[in-house]
């Protein structure tokens, strides 16, 4: 994955809130039902392809408890994911379809699903970033080493453990954040 200096680095990105709409109630984010549910983030297409002109691996790596839950199937996830790698340039998924009560080694805020992502493509997670909308997110990047994006969208619940390296309100302003960094690595924000 990636060409040149970039060789080897990836950035790890959260599903829904991240590159398609939350369903959002009560303030909580939540997945779409369906792939028909499904809306792409309007600038998250441009974003990911500037990233990925980079040589930037572009790994997915997703929550979805509502399977474990009983509420969706693992069918309707990854018809999802089908329709996600049809309009953006991403290289894979790496899904945890546990819930909080499995204590499994893959669900968020635990760093598994990007080490898995990170063997699988062969790339270095302490090179990469990790882009969410979740405090979840946010902490699990932080453990597996990579430096951290949050896309801040005033959901109800807690941020992360400790401040990520960038808060931004969109998927647009992270692609410059994390291009800024590849540009000029001394940069602090």
């Amino acid at each position: 994955m990636g060409v040149g200096p970039l060789s080897g680095a990836a950035v790890f990105l959260d599903r829904d809130g991240v590159l398609n709409d939350a369903v959002v109630r009560a303030g909580k984010p939540y997945p779409p039902a369906s792939p028909d549910e499904l809306r792409v983030i309007a600038d998250a297409p441009a974003a990911l392809a500037r990233l990925k002109s980079r040589g930037l691996a572009l790994i997915v790596v997703t929550n979805q408890p509502d399977v474990a839950r009983g509420t969706q199937s693992a069918a309707a996830v990854e018809a999802i994911h089908e329709k996600l790698r049809a309009a953006l340039p991403i290289d894979g998924f790496v899904t945890c379809f546990h819930d909080d009560r499995d204590d499994c080694a893959c669900r968020k805020p635990k760093p598994g699903l990007i080490v898995e992502g990170a063997a699988r493509f062969g790339v270095d997670a302490s090179r990469s970033f990790m882009v969410g909308d979740r405090w979840r997110d946010i902490d699990a990047g932080r453990s597996a080493g990579c430096r951290t994006i949050w896309i801040d969208r005033g959901y109800r619940e807690r941020g992360p453990s400790e401040p990520p390296d960038a808060r931004v309100t969109s998927i647009t302003e992270a692609a410059d954040w994390i291009l800024q960094q590849i540009e000029d690595p001394n940069q602090t924000s």
